[in-house]
Formats: structure tokens, C-alpha cells, sequence
């Protein structure tokens, strides 16, 4: 059998420290991940991400089947790895905890589907975040000011107002009468975690997402709208704490090859003086 595996040693000593380097960025990364869900941990609507790698290119020294000899051959190949890569950031839309807050504007959606709210530059943008406020014209907004899409006006006059769980928006005037003012209409994505996040609880659709497929809530699979309610960040916290340790303790050990695979080259430099 060839003796390439022993003729490229040095080569496989610097290999270890470009693979734990990969290994330590791929952790930082992770922590990234972590922080970024633990800062949110109160956010409303807020979806928690997930981190996935990939192992890089395997450098085949020789593939299984090779010939050992006449009558065998090697069952398993020699090869050695070169690192791990970042290949994706998938976020999680599992449903949130469900916050009573008694405000009337207030809206969770308990099932798919998300609010579509207009942009000053006129794109409209989705998210899962219901803390609806009015503005000075009493339009149905959200709390940077992006009015709510379809646009529903809640007369001046209204002395309550009543959302169904199918978004039918309902206010009693002044006379003691009901009129039903408009409807909230939801929609939902074929691949949700394809959606682009923009802040500020808000996302827009891409090509990965697809197109959003309206519908009307409570129906057709779409959530039913639960007002005076709230639905709190998805991020588990317990989770995210496990995670944030096993990331440190595998930085701590890509750390310590890179020392380890240093000071064998400084043994091995010490013995061709």
C-alpha cells in the first residue's frame, strides 16, 4: 500500500490548526445565534434561529476499494476532513406563548398566518407582532407607525371595538349602534423560514419564501385572531443556555488543538536544529 498518508504529515499537522480555526469560527457563530435570541427573549412575535453547518471537503488520501494487495482491499479508505462551515440560519415560526393584555388593538394569531402592514416606501412587509395602536386619523397601525393592511379607520366617535376571531372589526358608536368598519385579512407562505427579516418584527416576501397566499382567519388553515392577546417570543430559554455551553466548551477545545498542534510543530522545528 502507498506510504502518502506518512509523506504528507506536515501537511496534516498544518491541517489541524485550519480546522480548528473553522471549527472556532463555526462556534462564534453559534453564540451569535444564541445572543441574538436571548436579547429577544421578551420581543412580541419574536421567532428564535437556529444555526446549521455543514463538514467541508474531505481530502481522499485513498478510497474504499482500493487494492491492498492481489486478493484485498481496503474496506474503508484513508481520508481526513477539513473543517465545518456555516451553511444556514433556519428561524423556527413554532407558536409563541399566548399573553393576555386585555387591550381591545391588541391581536395574536393562534395558528399560520401574519399581519401585512404597508411601508413608508409603499412595499408591504408581514409579521406576527399584534400590538396594533391608532394613529391620529384612527387608523389601524402598528407601533413605528406602518399602517395595518386592509386599511381600517375606527371612527372618531367609537366607544368600543370588537375583532373577531375570523377579523371582522366591529365598533359601537356613540348611539349604541354596531358597524362593522372592515376586516383583517392574514396571509401565510409556503416556506416561512424563507422570509427575509428586516427588524423591527417585520419581514418581506423572496423567492425562496414564495408569493404570500391571503386568506381570512379561522379558515382554510389560517389562525384564528385572539384580541386582548399577545403572542410572546418562541425562544426557549433553557435551550438556549445548553446550547451556549456546549458551544463555549467546543470553542474551548478547537482552542486547545490549535495549542496543541503548535506546539508539536515547535517540537518537530526543535528536532531538525
Amino acid at each position: 500500500m502507498s506510504d502518502a498518508p506518512d509523506e504528507k504529515g506536515g501537511n496534516r499537522m498544518l491541517g489541524s490548526l485550519s480546522t480548528a480555526a473553522t471549527g472556532m469560527s463555526a462556534q462564534q457563530f453559534m453564540m451569535d445565534i444564541i445572543s441574538n435570541n436571548l436579547a429577544n427573549v421578551n420581543t412580541t412575535g419574536y421567532k428564535q434561529s437556529r444555526a446549521e453547518f455543514a463538514s467541508l471537503a474531505y481530502q481522499d488520501i485513498f478510497t474504499a476499494g482500493t487494492p491492498t494487495s492481489q486478493n484485498t482491499q481496503s474496506p474503508t479508505g484513508l481520508y481526513r476532513g477539513h473543517g465545518v462551515r456555516t451553511v444556514a440560519t433556519n428561524r423556527l415560526f413554532t407558536l409563541g406563548n399566548i399573553k393576555h393584555t386585555g387591550n381591545p388593538l391588541d391581536l395574536a394569531i393562534g395558528g399560520d398566518g401574519f399581519f401585512q402592514v404597508q411601508l413608508q416606501n409603499g412595499q408591504v412587509a408581514y409579521t406576527r407582532d399584534g400590538s396594533f395602536k391608532l394613529d391620529g386619523q384612527g387608523r389601524i397601525v402598528t407601533s413605528d407607525g406602518y399602517i395595518v393592511v386592509p386599511n381600517i379607520v375606527i371612527p372618531s366617535d367609537a366607544t368600543s371595538v370588537d375583532i373577531a376571531p375570523n377579523g371582522t372589526v366591529t365598533v359601537m358608536g356613540a348611539n349604541g349602534t354596531p358597524t362593522q368598519v372592515g376586516s383583517i385579512t392574514l396571509v401565510k407562505f409556503l416556506n416561512p423560514a424563507g422570509l427575509n427579516a428586516l427588524g423591527d418584527n417585520l419581514y418581506s416576501a423572496t423567492s425562496a419564501s414564495g408569493q404570500p397566499i391571503q386568506g381570512v382567519p379561522n379558515q382554510d388553515g389560517f389562525g384564528a385572531l385572539r384580541q386582548g392577546y399577545l403572542e410572546m417570543s418562541n425562544v426557549d430559554i433553557i435551550q438556549q443556555m445548553v446550547g451556549m455551553i456546549n458551544a463555549q466548551r467546543a470553542y474551548e477545545f478547537d482552542a486547545r488543538v490549535i495549542q496543541t498542534s503548535d506546539q508539536m510543530l515547535q517540537d518537530t522545528a526543535t528536532l531538525k536544529r
